[in-house]
């Protein structure tokens, strides 16, 4: 078993390990990729169409939820991918249940940037 990192050591093993993650996702995960590329063209419009500083971060929210939705998805996939490559009912239910999860975040985010859009244009 490994020992404990505390402190200020913890903090930067964290990071590494998060940052570890982000390069795989964004290495070997094309939906990941997809939806940063999106986030990306996204954000700079977050300026323009967020009139408030609350409207802004539910934007820029809603893209960042997107991400940590697909990130846990991801992980999910790879766990029951790990087990084993033979069909099981369950593992299908998780990796369905996951890209479930994916689509009601994407959906949320796509009603908040149609909404907050739709009052700055139209409202």
């Amino acid at each position: 078993m490994k020992p404990r990192q505390s402190g200020f050591r913890h903090l930067i093993d964290s990071t590494h390990y998060s940052l570890k993650g982000l390069r795989a996702a964004f290495r070997n995960e094309t939906a990941f990729r997809q939806e940063v590329g999106i986030c990306v063209i996204l954000l700079p419009l977050a300026w323009w169409i967020g009139g408030s500083p609350v409207e802004w971060l539910l934007l820029v929210g809603s893209c960042a939820l997107v991400l940590m939705v697909e990130l846990l998805n991801s992980a999910v996939e790879n766990v029951v991918d790990r087990i084993g490559p033979e069909h099981h009912e369950l593992s299908g239910r998780a990796k369905d249940i996951g890209s479930a999860a994916v689509m009601i975040s994407l959906i949320m985010a796509g009603l908040t940037w149609g909404l907050l859009a739709w009052q700055k244009f139209f409202g």
